[in-house]
């Protein structure tokens, strides 16, 4: 499963890590129309874990991005209505391990998740797409390639 099917699947899983929320919903990254059209339609069921929204709170704190506490606020409750909360399960199994020990955590949701795509441009989660154990599972893909497969559908 490496690119987005021309027919999506019925409420397909979709996991959206920090950094596409980000581009989504604060930058409203204008090559991204149809992926945040969908995601705010509901077409997907996102996922998230505690610890995945507990980043993007951090992450909107960010003082170079400059986003007052109450947009903060505002921006993390709006996308925590949107997901579908899963618990942190046990990750006994062996999965590849990210390179950036703070990405393993979307690794693992998307895995134990089921998710269909994990949506990222971070290159280390990008990486592990072409993983054997998870390629079969899941596509990872950018944004972008996500966003053309939306057109061409």
């Amino acid at each position: 499963m490496s690119e987005l099917p021309p027919a999506l699947p019925e409420r397909a899983r979709v996991l959206l890590d920090s950094n596409t929320v980000l581009a989504l919903w604060l930058f409203r990254d204008p090559r991204l129309p149809r992926l945040r059209e969908a995601c705010e339609a509901g077409r997907f069921a996102l996922l998230a874990r505690e610890d995945t929204l507990e980043e993007l709170r951090r992450v909107l704190a960010y003082v170079q991005f400059k986003v007052g506490a109450d947009e903060q606020a505002r921006l993390h409750t709006e996308y925590r209505s949107r997901v579908e909360l899963l618990p942190a399960l046990a990750t006994d199994f062996l999965l590849p391990k990210c390179r950036d020990a703070d990405d393993q955590k979307f690794i693992e949701l998307a895995f134990t998740g089921k998710a269909d795509w994990l949506i990222s441009r971070d290159k280390a989660v990008l990486r592990l797409g072409k993983h054997r154990l998870l390629r079969e599972r899941m596509a990872i893909i950018t944004p972008e390639q996500f966003e053309a497969g939306l057109s061409a559908a």
